[in-house]
């Protein structure tokens, strides 16, 4: 389903008009060249003789391709994505590398509260947010999925770029302190990795106060990496972190790093 900005801003115009909540929308079949699923036929009412005289994949989506390269594509859920992907292959191509805007995802972060209440599937928004079309229909479908994302948009405040954009994922910022000057490891330089018992925030105090300055990363001045007890979870196909795998190598270079358990390092500062 395309969904234009122009549609956007026409839409919300009509909002505060008072006029109808509509979106435009088409469809065409296309000849799979393959047998029906019976099945499929039942959902959504094609056979195979809707589709008897109608181009192929590879026709369609050379018409198309100019239009759907320049605008953003709304699929609810991501079966659309997955099956022109499927057809692409199907027809040895590659994979349009097209928008696609996931509608359940934004439905999601507009109205969580339905998470558990009837869930985010198209069959409950119809009833929430008052949509008028018929489900399992493509077309129905189409118009269904562009309007959860323009009554997303009004629902929240939020401008349409902003609403399509990628979420990106808060890392927590990472824990530093300056070791006592007067502790008994003054002058050692503690990293910590691994799923610890401890946060990492009192695994740190506890460093600082025994006097080892505690860094994020492992660099040639790092002396000692605690590694938790219950660690080693595959990161990137690895059986160690990254920053041990690090400190192994930096010990096979000779600096004297050393690698301890969250048990030893308690131990070892009365924690």
């Amino acid at each position: 389903m395309l969904l234009l900005k122009r549609q956007v801003n026409d839409w919300l115009s009509s909002q505060r008009e008072g006029a109808a909540r509509t979106v435009g929308a088409s469809y065409a079949v296309v000849n799979p060249h393959t047998d029906f699923d019976a099945f499929n036929t039942r959902l959504h009412g094609i056979g195979p003789h809707h589709v008897r005289n109608a181009p192929g994949f590879d026709e369609v989506i050379d018409l198309l391709f100019p239009v759907l390269s320049r605008h953003h594509l709304v699929q609810h859920s991501n079966f659309d994505k997955q099956a022109v992907n499927a057809a692409s292959r199907t027809y040895g191509r590659d994979a349009p590398d097209f928008r696609w805007i996931d509608s359940v995802t934004i439905a999601r972060r507009a109205w969580p509260e339905l998470k558990g209440n009837g869930g985010h599937g198209l069959g409950n928004l119809k009833k929430v947010l008052n949509l008028n079309f018929r489900h399992h229909d493509a077309g129905e479908d189409a118009r269904a999925a562009a309007q959860v994302v323009l009554h997303a948009e009004a629902h929240m405040g939020v401008p349409f770029d902003e609403l399509v954009a990628p979420k990106r994922k808060a890392y927590p910022s990472p824990v530093t302190r300056k070791g006592n000057a007067a502790g008994p490891y003054a002058g050692a330089v503690v990293v910590f990795t691994g799923a610890l018992g401890l946060s990492r925030e009192a695994a740190a105090d506890l460093a600082a106060q025994s006097g080892m300055t505690v860094k994020a990363g492992v660099t040639r001045l790092t002396t000692y990496l605690v590694v938790g007890d219950q660690d080693l979870t595959v990161l990137g196909g690895h059986s160690k972190s990254s920053k041990h795998r690090k400190a192994n190598e930096m010990q096979a270079a000779g600096h004297p790093i050393r690698i301890i358990g969250e048990t030893i390092f308690k131990a070892m500062v009365g924690g």
